[in-house]
């Protein structure tokens, strides 16, 4: 069994905390993103899991088994990185095998797992070939499968599609999910690229400044954010914020209008406790957006720019009081030819957070 877990893990440089008593139950056969922006403390975090950091207080367990003080090889993980870190002397069947025949595993073994990852991953007739040889995404297939072979119990990715264009990193992230359903081997993957996370996640754990904000699948996360920063961060385009006032209240909702433009109203039940008067963030996904006069109320924007991409089109627009909107419209090739456009907004779809980017509910 290879069910991981984060207790308390901590991240200590000097008297700065990185990582802020992180807790996470991974459980086997699971697959895990951690995802956030630059900075957040994710690498970090998976190289602490591998043994590549020491933790400065917590508990790691893989298997059931305290690792804090195990050394990386004996932890019964493999990992992937970002550079492809291939030895450019040697054939692609000898940077598979390298690390067996370096630990001493018998010759027969180790033939059989290269054989055994080689078919997995397609690579059968690339096996006497040389790194310089191969395309991008064949180097990234034989370091995955150095992984593979060492028939770990817990696989760690990080970033592993960065250095990728855009179409090869689209296949790879295929052929790493039908890697996973192939062996259902518990996965940690780190990555900054929120469709990557929902894409390939069963669970997806979002960071910021070295602090779990959110623990969910991707559709949780998505239909339910904790707070304003997730609700940013999950989703392509990103959500939409207006600015907004509480203008009425009673036991269990609220009335706002939008900053800039008050005839734009909604009531939303809240029971969080908000006064009249409070300033609050709207938030609204640019596929919410629907056609004038459909909603709870319709929303007059100037159009900016329009980028029309075939089955629907992304319009960048200036709300009232300056305020930046990106909204979703399928199959519209006109709003480009608009100087304004008007959309109905409805405050089923629509989030409410506080001025601390908390949730409203």
């Amino acid at each position: 069994m290879a069910e991981l877990s984060l207790r308390n893990v901590v991240k200590r440089f000097g008297v700065f905390d990185v990582i802020h008593g992180a807790n996470l139950d991974v459980k086997d056969g699971e697959f895990v993103v951690f995802v956030g922006p630059s900075g957040c403390g994710k690498s970090t975090l998976l190289r602490m899991i591998a043994g590549l950091e020491d933790i400065s207080a917590g508990e790691i367990t893989i298997g059931g088994r305290v690792v804090n003080n195990v050394e990386p090889a004996d932890r019964g993980i493999a990992m992937v990185f970002q550079s492809y870190a291939l030895y450019p002397h040697m054939t692609v069947a000898d940077n598979l095998s390298f690390g067996l025949r370096m630990n001493g595993n018998p010759k027969a073994d180790t033939e059989k797992r290269v054989r055994h990852a080689a078919e997995i991953l397609q690579i059968k007739e690339l096996m006497e070939r040389r790194p310089k040889q191969l395309s991008g995404g064949q180097r990234q297939r034989v370091a995955i499968g150095r992984a593979i072979v060492r028939e770990p119990e817990v696989f760690l990715f990080d970033e592993p599609l960065s250095n990728l264009d855009a179409e090869l990193r689209v296949q790879m992230r295929v052929e790493i999910s039908r890697l996973h359903k192939q062996l259902g081997t518990t996965m940690i993957y780190v990555t900054h690229d929120q469709t990557e996370a929902m894409t390939l996640a069963d669970k997806i754990v979002v960071l910021r400044a070295g602090k779990i904000e959110q623990i969910g699948a991707p559709l949780d996360l998505y239909d339910d954010p904790a707070n304003q920063f997730v609700a940013g961060f999950v989703g392509s385009p990103k959500m939409n914020f207006l600015a907004a006032e509480v203008v009425e209240r009673d036991a269990s909702n609220a009335t706002v209008a939008v900053t800039g433009d008050r005839n734009v109203r909604l009531t939303l039940p809240v029971s969080a406790v908000t006064e009249k008067g409070a300033q609050v963030t709207l938030g609204v996904r640019p596929e919410h957006f629907a056609d004038q006069g459909s909603g709870d109320a319709d929303l007059t924007v100037a159009v900016d720019v329009a980028e029309h991409l075939g089955n629907t089109s992304y319009v960048y627009a200036t709300a009232a009081g300056g305020q930046p909107l990106i909204i979703e419209r399928p199959e519209s090739r006109s709003a480009a030819d608009r100087d304004t456009l008007t959309v109905a907004v409805s405050a089923k779809r629509t989030f409410l957070f506080d001025s601390a980017g908390n949730r409203l509910r």
